[in-house]
């Protein structure tokens, strides 16, 4: 897909990227870029050469949330209008949270609002120490709605608290505690840490990593009740009886690379 909003590329192992590259804006959203990024994430999860999903974007910003002309115009948008636009970005992160591929941000620089919902949606996220968060909303008059679900999975209730009512920046290191960042690193290192990451997800079985995150959607809220324990066998069971997983443990058995692995 080409995009006047952001670049996409696949290696030859696999490993898609999406750079925004709306810097002179921040890499902000409007309803072209919520679009357009939903339909190339699509296009990616339904790819079957993709194994990695990265995104990243260009300049001092990760992406500032919405930006200032859409607002704008949203201001004069009915609540219908309204409702269907919310929508379209509610589409855009749950496909991202949803993609049947490990994903994994870099972010280089500030994420606010919406920006961090596209963090939080990540199954990995690696920040440069100079990255800053913010969940601005409460000072626009409005609120983290679309996102949150995904943000209070990723930093809890307690902060959630906090950081949604104050509107208060705070850094890598915090979003790492948080739970937000699993690793920040040198503003040099960024690139090479996102390609250790992603050579190690290579290592993976993809069907089995698409079958992992499902797993953590199911069980996250789950109590350890029958029902539960019977849900998780099952998997396990079919994944023990696939192509991915025989081979993955005969490849184990014979000290052998999996065929998923070769080149």
């Amino acid at each position: 897909m080409v995009s006047p909003f952001f670049v996409q590329a696949i290696d030859p192992q696999g490993v898609a990227r999406i750079t925004l590259t709306r810097s002179d804006v921040h890499n902000a959203f409007n309803e072209v870029l919520i679009a357009e990024l939903t339909a190339a994430l699509e296009g990616l999860g339904n790819d079957d050469r993709v194994r990695v999903v990265v995104l990243a974007a260009q300049g001092r910003s990760f992406s500032a949330g919405a930006d200032l002309n859409w607002m704008k115009a949203m201001a004069g948008f009915s609540e219908a209008e309204n409702h269907e636009d919310a929508l379209n970005l509610g589409r855009l992160m749950q496909t991202l949270n949803d993609l049947p591929k490990p994903t994994l941000a870099l972010v280089q620089g500030s994420a606010y609002g919406g920006g961090v919902g596209l963090v939080a949606c990540c199954d990995i996220v690696v920040a440069a120490e100079e990255a800053k968060f913010c969940l601005s909303e409460v000072k626009l008059g409005l609120i983290p709605a679309v996102i949150c679900p995904y943000v209070i999975a990723a930093i809890g209730e307690a902060a959630a608290r906090r950081y949604f009512l104050t509107a208060e920046p705070f850094s890598a290191w915090e979003a790492q505690r948080l739970g937000l960042v699993h690793e920040v690193v040198e503003p040099g290192r960024l690139e090479q840490k996102g390609r250790q990451v992603a050579a190690t997800l290579l290592e993976g079985g993809p069907k089995a990593q698409a079958a992992a995150k499902d797993l953590i959607f199911t069980t996250a809220a789950a109590a350890p009740d029958d029902d539960l324990i019977e849900e998780t066998a099952r998997r396990i069971a079919t994944l023990r009886a696939s192509d991915e997983g025989r081979e993955g443990i005969t490849a184990f058995l014979e000290k052998r690379r999996p065929n998923w692995q070769e080149d």
